[in-house]
Protein backbone atom coordinates (compact mmCIF):
# COMPACT_ATOMS: atom_id res chain seq x y z
CA UNK A 1 0.00 0.00 0.00
CA UNK A 2 2.90 2.19 0.81
CA UNK A 3 4.26 1.95 -2.54
CA UNK A 4 1.05 2.78 -4.25
CA UNK A 5 0.98 6.05 -2.08
CA UNK A 6 -1.90 4.74 -0.60
CA UNK A 7 -0.43 4.57 2.76
CA UNK A 8 1.88 6.98 4.66
CA UNK A 9 4.13 5.87 7.30
CA UNK A 10 5.24 8.80 10.21
CA UNK A 11 6.76 8.74 13.62
CA UNK A 12 3.48 8.53 15.14
CA UNK A 13 1.97 5.39 12.60
CA UNK A 14 0.84 5.12 9.27
CA UNK A 15 -1.98 6.91 7.66
CA UNK A 16 -4.19 5.61 4.74
CA UNK A 17 -4.64 8.04 2.29
CA UNK A 18 -7.69 6.56 -0.14
CA UNK A 19 -11.33 7.44 1.28
CA UNK A 20 -13.55 10.53 0.12
CA UNK A 21 -13.25 11.73 3.87
CA UNK A 22 -10.23 10.64 5.49
CA UNK A 23 -8.36 13.59 6.61
CA UNK A 24 -4.48 14.19 8.23
CA UNK A 25 -3.81 16.80 10.38
CA UNK A 26 -1.76 19.46 9.67
CA UNK A 27 1.24 18.06 12.12
CA UNK A 28 1.18 15.14 10.01
CA UNK A 29 0.41 16.64 6.30
CA UNK A 30 3.02 19.81 7.15
CA UNK A 31 5.94 16.48 6.49
CA UNK A 32 4.51 15.16 3.24
CA UNK A 33 5.73 16.03 0.16
CA UNK A 34 7.73 18.71 0.60
CA UNK A 35 9.83 18.90 -2.42
CA UNK A 36 6.69 19.07 -4.75
CA UNK A 37 5.29 21.69 -2.37
CA UNK A 38 8.40 23.98 -3.03
CA UNK A 39 8.68 22.79 -6.80
CA UNK A 40 4.97 24.05 -6.91
CA UNK A 41 5.72 27.54 -4.66
CA UNK A 42 8.21 28.07 -6.93
CA UNK A 43 6.05 28.29 -10.03
CA UNK A 44 3.58 30.43 -8.33
CA UNK A 45 6.25 32.75 -7.37
CA UNK A 46 6.61 33.41 -10.69
CA UNK A 47 3.02 34.00 -11.65
CA UNK A 48 2.25 36.48 -8.80
CA UNK A 49 3.07 40.44 -9.97
CA UNK A 50 4.22 43.17 -8.06
CA UNK A 51 1.33 45.25 -5.84
CA UNK A 52 -1.28 41.57 -6.87
CA UNK A 53 -4.37 41.44 -3.70
CA UNK A 54 -3.88 37.12 -3.18
CA UNK A 55 -5.59 35.04 -1.55
CA UNK A 56 -4.15 31.89 0.19
CA UNK A 57 -5.73 28.95 2.27
CA UNK A 58 -4.80 26.91 5.20
CA UNK A 59 -2.84 24.12 3.31
CA UNK A 60 0.83 23.14 3.66
CA UNK A 61 0.99 24.08 -0.15
CA UNK A 62 0.09 27.81 0.52
CA UNK A 63 2.46 27.96 3.13
CA UNK A 64 4.99 27.31 0.96
CA UNK A 65 3.90 29.65 -1.54
CA UNK A 66 3.70 32.30 1.96
CA UNK A 67 7.72 31.56 2.29
CA UNK A 68 8.77 32.28 -1.39
CA UNK A 69 6.84 35.81 -1.23
CA UNK A 70 7.62 36.89 2.10
CA UNK A 71 9.92 39.84 0.30
CA UNK A 72 7.72 40.59 -2.25
CA UNK A 73 5.45 43.39 -2.02
CA UNK A 74 1.89 42.42 -2.32
CA UNK A 75 -1.41 42.27 -0.32
CA UNK A 76 -2.27 39.15 1.15
CA UNK A 77 -5.70 37.65 2.47
CA UNK A 78 -5.47 34.20 4.21
CA UNK A 79 -7.41 31.79 6.33
CA UNK A 80 -4.21 30.49 7.87
CA UNK A 81 -2.89 31.30 11.24
CA UNK A 82 0.39 29.73 10.03
CA UNK A 83 0.88 31.56 6.81
CA UNK A 84 0.27 35.02 8.91
CA UNK A 85 2.77 33.91 10.94
CA UNK A 86 4.73 33.46 8.58
CA UNK A 87 4.28 37.22 6.46
CA UNK A 88 3.73 38.78 10.04
CA UNK A 89 7.84 38.94 9.92
CA UNK A 90 7.54 41.18 6.32
CA UNK A 91 7.91 44.99 5.87
CA UNK A 92 6.73 44.45 2.44
CA UNK A 93 3.36 42.62 2.39
CA UNK A 94 -0.05 44.19 3.25
CA UNK A 95 -1.74 41.19 5.37
CA UNK A 96 -5.29 40.32 6.34
CA UNK A 97 -6.28 37.47 8.00
CA UNK A 98 -9.73 36.47 8.67
CA UNK A 99 -11.49 35.75 11.34
CA UNK A 100 -13.62 32.92 12.70
CA UNK A 101 -13.45 29.67 14.13
CA UNK A 102 -9.86 28.76 14.77
CA UNK A 103 -9.06 25.18 14.31
CA UNK A 104 -6.05 23.51 15.83
CA UNK A 105 -6.08 20.62 13.32
CA UNK A 106 -5.38 22.93 10.10
CA UNK A 107 -3.77 25.72 12.19
CA UNK A 108 -6.81 28.17 10.35
CA UNK A 109 -9.84 29.72 10.69
CA UNK A 110 -13.56 27.86 9.49
CA UNK A 111 -17.10 28.65 10.03
CA UNK A 112 -19.42 31.15 9.66
CA UNK A 113 -17.55 33.58 11.01
CA UNK A 114 -14.85 33.00 8.65
CA UNK A 115 -17.32 33.03 5.51
CA UNK A 116 -18.51 36.64 6.67
CA UNK A 117 -14.87 38.03 6.84
CA UNK A 118 -14.10 36.64 3.50
CA UNK A 119 -16.63 37.58 1.64
CA UNK A 120 -15.60 41.41 2.35
CA UNK A 121 -12.78 40.55 0.21
CA UNK A 122 -11.90 40.27 -3.40
CA UNK A 123 -8.36 39.53 -5.57
CA UNK A 124 -6.20 39.81 -8.37
CA UNK A 125 -5.34 36.01 -8.03
CA UNK A 126 -6.47 33.25 -5.70
CA UNK A 127 -4.32 30.34 -5.10
CA UNK A 128 -6.19 26.92 -3.18
CA UNK A 129 -5.21 23.49 -2.60
CA UNK A 130 -7.73 20.85 -2.34
CA UNK A 131 -7.59 17.04 -1.05
CA UNK A 132 -8.85 15.94 -4.74
CA UNK A 133 -9.37 16.82 -8.64
CA UNK A 134 -10.66 15.04 -11.59
CA UNK A 135 -11.50 15.95 -14.66
CA UNK A 136 -14.82 14.47 -14.55
CA UNK A 137 -16.09 16.06 -11.04
CA UNK A 138 -13.45 18.71 -11.07
CA UNK A 139 -12.18 20.16 -7.47
CA UNK A 140 -13.44 18.69 -4.31
CA UNK A 141 -12.41 18.42 -0.82
CA UNK A 142 -12.74 16.13 2.43
CA UNK A 143 -15.60 18.81 4.45
CA UNK A 144 -18.27 21.38 3.60
CA UNK A 145 -16.70 24.45 5.41
CA UNK A 146 -13.34 23.78 3.62
CA UNK A 147 -15.13 24.17 0.48
CA UNK A 148 -17.44 26.88 1.22
CA UNK A 149 -14.26 28.99 2.12
CA UNK A 150 -12.43 27.81 -1.21
CA UNK A 151 -15.78 28.87 -3.27
CA UNK A 152 -16.06 32.12 -2.33
CA UNK A 153 -12.13 32.91 -2.53
CA UNK A 154 -12.16 31.23 -6.28
CA UNK A 155 -15.83 33.46 -6.85
CA UNK A 156 -14.04 36.83 -5.73
CA UNK A 157 -11.16 36.42 -7.61
CA UNK A 158 -10.01 37.64 -10.66
CA UNK A 159 -7.64 34.67 -11.65
CA UNK A 160 -8.31 31.65 -10.49
CA UNK A 161 -4.99 28.85 -9.67
CA UNK A 162 -5.45 25.29 -8.31
CA UNK A 163 -2.59 24.37 -6.37
CA UNK A 164 -1.45 20.29 -6.06
CA UNK A 165 0.92 17.57 -6.13
CA UNK A 166 0.47 15.27 -8.72
CA UNK A 167 -0.93 12.19 -5.57
CA UNK A 168 -3.69 14.28 -5.54
CA UNK A 169 -4.77 14.00 -9.56
CA UNK A 170 -7.75 11.19 -10.83
CA UNK A 171 -9.13 11.42 -7.89
CA UNK A 172 -12.60 12.29 -5.70
CA UNK A 173 -13.46 13.90 -2.44
CA UNK A 174 -16.46 14.23 0.16
CA UNK A 175 -17.33 17.71 -1.03
CA UNK A 176 -17.51 19.55 -4.57
CA UNK A 177 -15.81 22.96 -4.50
CA UNK A 178 -15.93 23.89 -8.39
CA UNK A 179 -15.68 22.53 -11.96
CA UNK A 180 -12.46 21.83 -13.39
CA UNK A 181 -12.81 23.95 -16.36
CA UNK A 182 -13.85 27.03 -14.35
CA UNK A 183 -10.19 27.73 -13.04
CA UNK A 184 -7.99 29.67 -14.67
CA UNK A 185 -4.90 27.17 -13.59
CA UNK A 186 -3.68 24.01 -12.56
CA UNK A 187 -0.26 24.10 -10.92
CA UNK A 188 1.54 20.85 -10.10
CA UNK A 189 5.37 19.97 -8.91
CA UNK A 190 5.32 17.79 -12.50
CA UNK A 191 4.81 17.22 -16.08
CA UNK A 192 0.75 16.18 -17.06
CA UNK A 193 0.27 13.04 -18.86
CA UNK A 194 -1.16 13.40 -22.07
CA UNK A 195 -4.51 12.75 -21.34
CA UNK A 196 -4.39 15.86 -18.95
CA UNK A 197 -2.76 18.32 -21.25
CA UNK A 198 -4.97 17.17 -24.16
CA UNK A 199 -8.35 18.03 -21.38
CA UNK A 200 -7.07 21.16 -20.19
CA UNK A 201 -6.03 22.62 -23.74
CA UNK A 202 -9.38 21.62 -24.76
CA UNK A 203 -11.21 23.57 -21.47
CA UNK A 204 -8.50 26.24 -21.76
CA UNK A 205 -7.26 25.77 -18.38
CA UNK A 206 -3.41 26.82 -18.22
CA UNK A 207 -0.96 24.10 -16.54
CA UNK A 208 2.11 24.48 -15.21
Amino acid sequence: MEKNQELIRTHGGAYILEGVQNDLDVTTRQTLRIPEKEIIAQKCDTLIQPSDIIFLDSSTTSWYIARKIVNRKLTVVTTSLEIANILSRSSTVHLFLTGGEFSSRTKGFTGNGTVRSLQQYFFDKAFVSCRSVCREFGVTDINEDSAMLYKIALQHAHQKFLVVDHTKLDKTSFSAVIPLEKMDAIITDCEFSPEWKEWLTKNSVQYY
